[in-house]
């Protein structure tokens, strides 16, 4: 937590460092980071555990069903309280949120810390990204006039592709020669897992400080977005808690679905917003609230996934 918002204050201290002009590859760094992150994660599964976590189906369709389904339900309720076209506009940034696809790293390294089901959380954050570049375009299509430009999903599915499933199946392929290496480090993967995350928070605040995204905002303006944030992010994880109680799910399940169906993607909201919307005024603004969600949702989930994993320490040591 401590690191995060270190992370946030070196942004708006040194933003050059990270903006596409920065004479360190910091964005290089972090992508092929994530790629290396998977590759140890396909190290570290077997076949028999991606099989046994694929097949279960009604996990996997709680969580897309609260990322795509839920969520935007949740902001659609708030609708006819935006008033006025500036209130209508960050109604519209918030509701971009909502319609996001979950995180893919973050999102599996939540669930490693705090010790859920690994297998189903690398399918699930995989895939919604994917089912994500078709989603979230027909959602924003409602509110949204998109006619004047083509969204192109190839380059993204290729580039997610590249990113994410190939590191994970090269993984595999070797798990057999080189699955005992991970395992032995792997303490020490888990720091390197955590450090590309601060690098990701460090980047993508150094755009927004460098542009001067906060520049027209209040700072009571910028809290209360952050509160309503936070409050987002816990309405969700705390519906997705009671499904699961509902469900019985078993502990890993439940935790896997507590943070693959509560988090959002800074990445693909950034790519998509491009897009998705022409005017780089509005751009600004659209893209205020998914930085807010997206650096308290590491900041709590962060949190929660560290006394998980500490509770059931203490369980396991009790018995």
């Amino acid at each position: 937590m401590l690191c995060l918002l270190l992370m946030l204050l070196l942004a708006y201290w040194f933003p050059k460092f990270g903006t596409e002009q920065s004479p360190l590859p910091l964005e290089e760094i972090t992508t092929y980071g994530v790629s290396v992150i998977f590759f140890f994660y396909g190290l570290k599964l077997s076949p028999e555990k991606l099989r046994a976590g694929l097949s279960n189906w009604r996990l996997h369709v709680l969580i897309h069903l609260t990322t795509f389904v839920l969520f935007p339900l949740l902001i659609l309720s708030t609708y006819t309280f935006a008033d006025g076209a500036e209130n209508r506009l960050l109604w519209l940034a918030v509701f971009y949120v909502a319609i996001l696809p979950s995180t893919v790293s973050s999102s599996v390294v939540m669930v490693s810390i705090a010790g859920g089901n690994m297998p189903a959380a690398i399918f699930n954050a995989s895939i919604s990204s994917l089912i994500g570049v078709f989603i979230t375009p027909m959602w924003i299509s409602l509110f949204l006039n998109t006619s004047e430009g083509e969204y192109n999903i190839w380059p993204v599915i290729g580039k997610l592709t590249l990113q994410v499933i190939f590191p994970v199946i090269a993984g595999l392929l070797l798990h057999s020669r080189l699955g005992s290496f991970a395992e032995k480090y792997r303490q020490q993967l888990k720091y390197f897992d955590q450090f590309i995350i601060l690098l990701i928070v460090y980047t993508s605040f150094c755009e927004s400080f460098a542009r001067n995204l906060f520049a027209s905002l209040r700072m009571t303006d910028l809290l209360l977005l952050a509160v309503a944030m936070l409050g987002l992010f816990f309405l969700v994880y705390g519906l997705v808690f009671a499904i699961c109680q509902l469900l019985h799910f078993n502990r890993a399940d439940r935790i896997t679905a507590l943070f693959c169906g509560s988090k959002k993607s800074l990445v693909q909201g950034t790519v998509m917003s491009k897009v998705l919307f022409r005017d780089a005024n509005t751009v600004g603004i659209i893209l205020l609230p998914i930085m807010l969600y997206h650096a308290l949702q590491l900041i709590a989930a962060s949190i929660i996934a560290q006394s998980m994993a500490r509770k059931h320490t203490t369980s396991i040591s009790s018995k």
